[in-house]
Formats: structure tokens, sequence, C-alpha cells
């Protein structure tokens, strides 16, 4: 469903190499027929121009707090009644302290404070500047404030760093938006997902794993946590930043997941189990790196790891139980046979064997089955694609409890 169809949307642009992607931004708001108005701040005015903002968006772009003009009739007063949201992006790292401190001191920063809408902003900066303290406590302050934090994205960035701060794509941003506008069907409930993958010892330089990115269960945790949820994502290692507002607890081995998982699934509502954990472990560690010898072959014990989503799944008082199955041929039979004989109440099956989705790919497709019924979700980007089956989770959720 479309949440931004006819829906007022205030695009600040503050200065910083990720203004270019504001155009294409404003692009992508108006194909899903949002109505866009332009804010920029001197900076963004030294990346992109105003007129280029105008022809995409077709409204005037406000650049001045001090524009006669429009202060005759009171014009940042009226911007900020008009908007149904106001979206930041980029939001540099001067905007953010700007807004975490409440100073106005340009027209941006007046209708932060003058607008009753609800604010997003696209962080976007050097990632050091990301990770600085001053920042992340204006974040957190931002947070408290009930400001939403779209981002940032990890990544390559501009200055040749790679880490953490580029701004998000704008098809993730629309998708974030859509999120953000969207009924809350979940608020309230407590939802419960493991992501990434394990890592099983094999010495202490060794160990086994897949090639999970975690892309889709952080996904999914934002996702959750947007349609107002109280989500605890259990990850295991993967080099993605914390989604915003999601409780995350970091582990290692598939006993480390399985115990976190445990301790936190008490009066959960929802359990997903995103995480591609390992089937097997070594059955010893050895103490000591293992040394090569001028033997060309060596083998190793494995012992079954307990399966954590079959054991959340016949608890007592199981949580409605989501399950994932990464095949790469027969998806259905393997996905309904899971199914049942891990007492599901869902799953998302993905064909990993296709080249472009699944394991480390920014997009993927699924075919979710429940007991009663199967929905196709279409390639789409992992974020898209997460609130999709979020969204459809908390139907089948309203059903189940109807």
């Amino acid at each position: 469903m479309n949440y931004l169809q006819n829906k007022k949307i205030l695009l600040g642009i503050t200065g910083g190499i990720a203004a270019y992607k504001a155009a294409d931004l404003v692009r992508k708001l108006k194909e899903v027929n949002a109505d866009v108005r332009v804010v920029m701040t001197a900076g963004a005015m030294a990346f992109i121009t105003p007129l280029t903002l105008q022809a995409l968006s077709g409204n005037p772009v406000a650049t001045s707090l001090l524009d006669t003009d429009a202060e005759a009739a009171m014009g940042h007063i009226e911007l900020a009644k008009w908007a149904d949201v106001v979206l930041i992006a980029p939001a540099s790292a001067n905007t953010l302290a700007c807004l975490a401190n409440g100073l106005a001191g340009d027209l941006l920063s007046t209708l932060y404070l003058a607008t009753p809408a609800p604010v997003a902003v696209c962080p976007a900066m050097n990632q050091q500047m990301w990770a600085a303290k001053p920042t992340q406590r204006n974040i957190q302050t931002l947070i408290k404030d009930d400001v939403s934090i779209f981002g940032p994205g990890l990544g390559a960035q501009a200055c040749g760093d790679i880490g953490a701060g580029r701004m998000l794509e704008p098809l993730e941003i629309v998708a974030h938006l859509q999120s953000l506008l969207a009924p809350k069907p979940l608020l309230n409930k407590k939802i419960v997902i493991t992501a990434g993958p394990t890592q099983e010892s094999i010495d202490p330089v060794r160990y086994i794993s897949n090639h999970s990115s975690g892309k889709m269960g952080y996904a999914l945790a934002q996702a959750a946590q947007q349609l107002g949820a109280d989500v605890h994502l259990i990850s295991g290692p993967c080099a993605l930043t914390a989604p915003h507002a999601v409780h995350t607890t970091t582990v290692t081995s598939a006993d480390e997941m399985l115990a976190t998982t445990l301790e936190n699934i008490d009066n959960a509502d929802v359990f997903i189990g995103c995480a591609a954990v390992a089937d097997y472990k070594p059955q010893t560690v050895a103490a000591q790196k293992i040394k090569k010898t001028a033997q060309s072959e060596m083998s190793i014990a494995l012992t079954r790891n307990q399966d954590i989503l079959a054991t959340v799944a016949n608890l007592p008082n199981k949580p409605f139980t989501v399950g994932f199955a990464a095949e790469t041929q027969d998806i259905e039979h393997y996905a309904l046979d899971k199914l049942q004989r891990k007492n599901l109440d869902m799953i998302a099956a993905n064909n990993v064997a296709i080249a472009g989705q699944g394991f480390g790919a920014e997009q993927n497709a699924l075919m979710v089955y429940t007991p009663n019924s199967q929905h196709e979700l279409a390639l789409n980007d992992k974020t898209r694609l997460a609130t999709d089956l979020i969204q459809l989770i908390a139907e089948q959720i309203n059903q189940h409890n109807n």
C-alpha cells in the first residue's frame, strides 16, 4: 500500500556530498505521488542548485529564514504547518547538533522547532564523525525527542574511508517513510529476531561459518520497530550498524544465540529466526592453533547444534514463530516440510542459487507459507521486502488472535 499518496513532504537538504542524491530522492517521492517542497541550507547550495530541486519538485525552493517576501506571510510557520512529515536528507553532523540542542539559526532548524509533523533524518557524514561521542549523544537526544533516524548506511565514502556514515539510497528512504506513515499494527508487541551467521570455533584462529551478511534480519528489525513493535535483535557476527531504537545483543556461536534467545523469549509475541545458524559445530575445540602437517587431509568431528527455531516453536507458551528457508532447489517442498516438522506458524523461503539475491546481496525475493496460505513477495531491495514481510506477519497475528 502507498502511504505517501498525496502526503506533503517537506524535504530539508543540508551541506554534504550526499546532497547530490536529493535530486533522485525528490523524483522517487514524486513517483509515489507525494507533494514535495524543498528547504535548503547554505551548505546544501554549494553542492546542488535550488533550480534543480525546483524543477524536480514543481514547487519553489526555500533557502532563507530572512526572505522578506515569504516572511510577510510568516512563511516559515506556514511551511511548518503545511508538512505531513519533515524529512532531512542528507542530515549533516552540524544539523543534527543544531536540532538536538534546539538551535534555530537558519530556516531548516527553525522549521524543525515550529512543525507539529513527525520528523525523520538521514545522517550523512564521515565515518569517524558519525562514531564521535558528541554525534552519538545528539542522535540519542533526537531519538528521545521522537525523531526517526534512517540509516546511515555502511560502505565506501567520498573521502576514501569505509564505514558507517553513508546516506541511505533514495529507494531505501522512501521505504522508511512508507513505514513511518503506515498504521502501527505491532504497537505494544514484543518481537525477538535473530540475524546474521554464527561462528563455531575449531581452534583460537579458525571457525566454521556461512555466507550470511545479516542484512535481511537487520532490515526486519528496523521494519518491525517502525511498525510499532518493541524489538530485540540478537545478532551473530556481521559488519552492520545496529538499527536505531532496537535493543541489539551480539553473540558469536549457536550456543550463545540459543541462550540469549531463551533469556529474552518470555512474553514475546513474535519470534523471527532469520539467522543462518550453523547446523554443526566441532566436537572439540583445540586450545591452541592447529598446526599444518605433512598430511594432505585433516578430519574434524562435528556434532549437531541445538535447533533454535524448533526449540522456540515448541515452548509451552510459544510466540508466533517465523522461520526462514534458504534453499537451492525444490523450494516449496523443503519449506512446507520445515514448516510442519518444526511446528512453525510461518516460513519465508528464498532461492539462494539465483544470482543477485539472498546471501550478501542487496535484494531478495521470498515465498511465504503458513499452514493455510502462501504469498509471493517479488524481488525487491531488502528494506522494502522486510517491510512487506513484517506487515504480512502483523496481518497473520491479527487473524490468529481473532
